[in-house]
Order: structure tokens, then C-alpha cells, then sequence
């Protein structure tokens, strides 16, 4: 367990920190700019703030991985790195976490939010409800992070919808995970047997090495390794846009990435997440806004959480990055959950989760 950064005013002085209560989606522009150097796989952030804090609380220590799901942070990582001793003094920003790892693996994350190694992670939404299923009222979902980042890609013109597929090799990542959930619902609800067509998983790598190689291939890819296949092989196409083909057949949002929190650390720093709420809405709406493009690809290659920043900037754009809290996240949450648990109840671990998994839901 890393040691912890404290926040209190014996050392810090009249601390300042935001106290808004969550966070919408991420629409609107910032003009923050990033400076920050990596250092390894940690790093700080820091967070503007408007409410006095009478009371110290324990910065947490985040987690992300790297991909969509941990694009949308990269900017508080920087600001966090930003932050001097003067600048707190001064009430002019405060660090919001203790420290930032990316990892690359769902279950080295979902360990750490069940060792307390990771105090506030972003993980995969249906990875969010098996961990609560398995381990109850262990963690809290604060925010909707991601939405749809799934794309068909093709070498050749054949594939212009679902139904096209049935019969076809297709080579996918995310076998057990969202990915493979989504592909078998949407065939299903296209008239195409999943058994139907040879589904092929592999890592991504291996299906960039596979479709490199071919000469007609077929595959199912997340961006940024989406992104990266197409700048690789300008035979590959984009055919489909799951998230398009997902709203085709269903009322509800593809919810795909989300942050959560250890129910622990919410109970016990109840300042601690709101004000870890109020960057993070700030650096989706950063990382989100056109007008950044450039810089925000910049620190998504910085943080390791794409390979470099020609990737991360063709991806961002695609990465549907929102931040959804309260009311709005429980319902485009359960209503992805439900479909996921009609298709196959182990998807998310057995069974939807309740109330309580909701965080600021009465």
C-alpha cells in the first residue's frame, strides 16, 4: 500500500477544494493547458476549488486502464503533477489524489479496489458488477465514463451491416468481457446465430497481426486499437460503429467504462470523492473538447494509456468520453445491465446490482 498524502489545514492551511456534488456529461470546454512531465506509471493531480474545508480526509490513490476507459483522466494526472506547495498555500489548487497508476488488466485493477491498493478506479462496466456481486457493497459506481467504443473493421466492402457477418471469420478481442457481450446481443437481435459465425479471439495485437496479414479479413476492435489498425493498414476500413448498431436495437446507451470507488474510502472521505468528482468532470470536458485535440492527445500518449499521440488523437475523438453521475448513470447503467444479464447472467456476475452499487442514488 503506497503511502498517503493527507489533506489538512495544520498542513496545508486554508485548503480549498470543489464541492460539487457530481458531475454531467463532459460537453464543455476548458482552457486549462497540460505541462506536465510523466514520471514512470504514477503521477498527481491537482483541482481548482470554491468551498472551504474545515475537516482533513485522505487523498486517494486511482487507477486506470489504459484504452478508452482511461482516457478521460488524463488531464487531471497532469494538473495533478502541476500542483506546488505555493499554490495550495495560496488557495489557488489542490491536489485531488495521491497517486495514478494505468494498467492494462481489468483484474490487476478490480484486485487493487479489493486490497485497498486502489482507493477510486475506471474499469469496465460489466467488470464493475461482477466485482460487486462477488465481494458485496464492496465498491460504489460514481460516474459513466465511456460510452461505445466498438468497431467492425473490414479489408474489402462486403460488411455493411450485423447481418452481413453471419457466416464470416471475425477476429475479436474481449472474449468474457463487454466486448464479446455486445457482439453475440447484437447479432442475436440482427437474426444471426453467434454460433453462426467463426469468432475468433485473440488479443489485440494478435487480431492487428492477423488483419495486417490478410488480404479480406474481418475484426471487431476497441479504439485506440481500432485506430491504431487503420493508420497501420490503410486496406482496413471502418464497416460498423457498434455504438450506432447498439442504438438501432436498443432504447439505452452503451455504457461500456465507468469509475468506481471503494465503498470504504466514499464512507470515510466523503470530500475526497466529490472533489475527485469536480476534476474529473473538468478533465473529461478537457480531454473531450475539439479545441484540445493536440494537447490531449499529447498526455494520453504521456500516461502510457495509448501507444503515442498520433493514435490518441485519431481515437479520442471516438472514444464517446461523458461523465454521467446520480439519476442519469443509474439509469443508462441498469438498463445495459439488463440486456446484459437476458443474454447471459454471468456477464455481470450473476445477478443486477442494487440501489446501494449507485452512488448520490437515493
Amino acid at each position: 500500500m503506497k503511502l498517503r498524502k493527507q489533506l489538512s489545514l495544520l498542513l496545508c492551511g486554508a485548503l480549498m477544494v470543489s464541492a460539487l456534488a457530481g458531475c454531467g456529461s463532459g460537453g464543455s470546454s476548458s482552457s486549462a493547458s497540460a505541462s506536465g512531465s510523466a514520471s514512470g506509471s504514477q503521477s498527481s493531480s491537482s483541482s481548482a476549488g470554491d468551498a472551504s474545508q474545515s475537516d482533513s480526509y485522505e487523498l486517494p490513490d486511482f487507477m486506470v486502464l489504459s484504452g478508452p476507459t482511461g482516457v478521460g483522466a488524463a488531464k487531471l494526472m497532469a494538473d495533478n503533477e502541476n500542483v506546488t506547495a505555493e499554490a495550495v498555500a495560496n488557495g489557488e489548487a489542490n491536489p485531488v489524489i495521491s497517486s495514478a497508476v494505468v494498467e492494462a488488466d481489468n483484474q490487476v485493477v478490480s484486485s487493487a479496489l479489493i486490497n485497498g491498493d486502489a482507493d477510486i478506479a475506471a474499469v469496465a462496466t460489466n467488470v464493475a458488477a461482477t466485482l460487486v456481486n462477488k465481494n458485496p457493497e464492496s465498491i460504489q459506481v460514481l460516474a459513466v465514463n465511456t460510452l461505445g467504443v466498438l468497431y467492425i473493421l473490414e479489408k474489402g466492402d462486403t460488411v455493411t451491416s450485423m447481418a452481413d457477418l453471419a457466416g464470416k471469420t471475425v477476429y475479436a478481442t474481449g472474449e468474457g468481457a463487454n466486448p464479446q457481450y455486445v457482439l453475440n446481443y447484437l447479432l442475436t437481435e440482427n437474426g444471426v446465430d453467434p454460433a453462426g459465425v467463426d469468432i475468433q479471439w485473440m488479443t489485440a495485437q494478435e487480431v492487428t497481426a492477423q488483419m495486417v496479414s490478410s488480404e479480406d479479413g474481418i475484426c471487431m476492435l476497441p479504439v485506440p486499437a481500432a485506430t491504431a489498425l487503420m493508420i497501420q493498414d490503410s486496406g482496413v476500413r471502418q464497416a460498423l460503429s457498434l455504438t450506432d448498431e447498439w442504438s438501432k436495437v436498443s432504447d439505452g446507451q452503451l455504457a461500456m467504462g465507468c469509475i468506481v470507488a471503494r465503498t470504504d474510502y466514499i464512507e470515510e472521505n466523503p470530500q475526497g470523492v466529490e472533489a475527485f468528482l469536480a476534476a474529473y468532470e473538468d478533465s473529461i470536458a478537457y480531454m473531450s473538447n475539439p479545441d484540445n485535440l493536440d494537447d490531449a492527445a499529447e498526455l494520453v500518449a504521456q500516461y502510457g494509456i495509448t501507444a503515442n499521440a498520433a493514435i490518441a488523437k485519431a481515437a479520442i475523438p471516438q472514444c464517446n468520453l461523458t461523465c454521467l453521475t446520480g439519476d442519469e448513470m443509474k439509469t443508462v447503467q441498469e438498463t445495459y445491465y439488463q440486456v446484459l444479464f437476458d443474454a447471459d447472467p454471468a456477464s455481470i456476475g450473476g445477478a443486477l446490482p442494487d440501489a446501494s452499487f449507485y452512488y448520490g442514488v437515493q
